[in-house]
Parts: structure tokens; C-alpha cells; sequence
């Protein structure tokens, strides 16, 4: 076990840090789970720059790799252009 006090305060901060980037994760999936489940055009125009912008947050804090947003960014906007 950790005994130095910076040693300590990273370890509190690290699980807060992961409990966040979880939930946010585990939000962004639902989101694109809905989106692809969508047959509307227009509702899922409307959700869809939500949906890469929480893919965006994810990949610029290092949550997802930059290249898997861009990649799953790349597949929505096929799948809603389709539509």
C-alpha cells in the first residue's frame, strides 16, 4: 500500500477520474446503440452531432483512441445518410 501522501491523493483521484470516464463511456455507447436503432431521417439528424461530440470528448481525453471515434463517427454518418 501506498504511504506517501501524493502517493495516497493519486490514488483517490485516479478512481475518480475512472468512475467519470466510465459513466461517460458507458453514456456515449447508449447513444450510438440509439442512433443506429433509428429508421427516422430527421430524429436522427437531430441526435446525431450530439453523438460525435460525445465521441469527440471521449477521444480528447484519451477515454477511446482518436482513430476509433473517427471510425465509429465515419459509420453513423454513413448509416444516417442512408436513412
Amino acid at each position: 500500500m501506498a504511504n506517501h501522501k501524493s502517493a495516497l491523493k493519486r490514488i483517490r483521484s485516479n478512481e475518480a477520474k475512472r468512475l467519470v470516464n466510465k459513466y461517460q463511456h458507458k453514456t456515449t455507447r447508449n447513444a450510438i446503440k440509439k442512433l443506429r436503432e433509428l429508421t427516422d431521417k430527421k430524429e436522427a439528424e437531430v441526435l446525431f452531432p450530439s453523438v460525435v461530440s460525445m465521441l469527440d470528448r471521449l477521444a480528447k481525453k484519451n477515454v477511446i483512441h482518436a482513430n476509433k471515434a473517427a471510425n465509429l463517427k465515419s459509420g453513423l454518418a454513413k448509416h444516417v445518410a442512408a436513412l
